[in-house]
């Protein structure tokens, strides 16, 4: 545990530090560990509330999120990194990064919502109220039909029943604080992206229907000098369903950020 976080660290090289989505935990890298592991020292960690990092007493906000990412960064000394944020993971580095762009070396936004309509986020709303009411099993289904694609889900049940266990293992309530912070996070970081100076990649999968291509254009137009790449035929977890897709696209940015003498390359 590092910084009241649990944390996992492996391999050697520039540090590279991987932030998971609402409902999953540092565990939803593991295939996409094999690669970049080789040439980065990769960091992974348990989000507040999830996996086995504990939800801290009192108000939680996406503040405390990149609250969370800063102090486990500070703990590891890390003075330069380069940052990967999934999901829920990709409002959190924004505002990490709007506060410390430059400690980043690079940054990479995957599968994140921006700017979406009041209906979009009503939906999210709808079914924060309905797992209030119902149960956070509620949400399970709904997920694996936005997350998986069902070519996939045919081939490898396994990996479905894999994710389904990480869902059902959250406690309720952490669950649905975090689906909230997630549900509300737009404020937070919408036109004030233009203030981040590193690097930064965006990409998204070309069929998920939340984290859209176009919300991952609208963040690109609006990052200077981001790049975008749509990866073709997947959903809302490319790492588990192409995790090759994921480990090149991330190791054709990474590799060729600038290397300087600042603790980064």
């Amino acid at each position: 545990m590092i910084a009241g976080s649990r944390i996992a660290l492996s391999g050697m090289g520039p540090p590279l530090v991987l932030v998971h989505g609402v409902g999953c935990d540092l565990t939803m890298w593991d295939y996409v560990m094999p690669a970049l592991e080789t040439r980065y020292r990769v960091i992974r960690y348990d989000t507040l509330g999830h996996g086995e990092t504990p939800l801290p007493a009192g108000e939680v906000t996406l503040q405390s999120y990149a609250d969370q990412l800063d102090a486990v960064r500070l703990e590891l000394g890390l003075d330069r990194f380069a940052l990967v944020g999934f999901s829920m993971g990709v409002p959190i580095s924004q505002l990490f990064a709007l506060e410390h762009s430059g400690d980043l070396a690079g940054l990479v936004l995957m599968n994140g919502v921006y700017e979406r309509t009041p209906e979009q986020i009503e939906a999210i709303r709808k079914r924060v109220r309905q797992a209030r009411a119902e149960g956070t099993q509620t949400l399970v289904d709904p997920a694996m039909d936005r997350w998986l694609s069902p070519e996939f889900r045919a081939a490898r049940p396994d990996q479905e029943a894999r994710i389904r266990k990480r869902m059902a293992d959250n406690k309720p309530e952490n669950f649905l604080t975090a689906y909230n912070i997630f549900a509300e996070a737009d404020p937070w970081v919408v036109g004030k992206l233009s203030s981040i100076t590193c690097p930064t990649l965006l990409t998204t999968a070309e069929n998920d229907p939340g984290s859209t291509p176009a919300m991952s254009q609208a963040m690109a137009t609006a990052i200077p000098g981001a790049r975008l790449e749509i990866m073709p035929g997947l959903r809302h977890m490319p790492m588990i369903e192409g995790p090759n897709v994921v480990s090149d696209l991330l190791l054709d940015f990474l590799d060729g950020l600038p290397r300087d003498s600042k603790a980064w390359g």
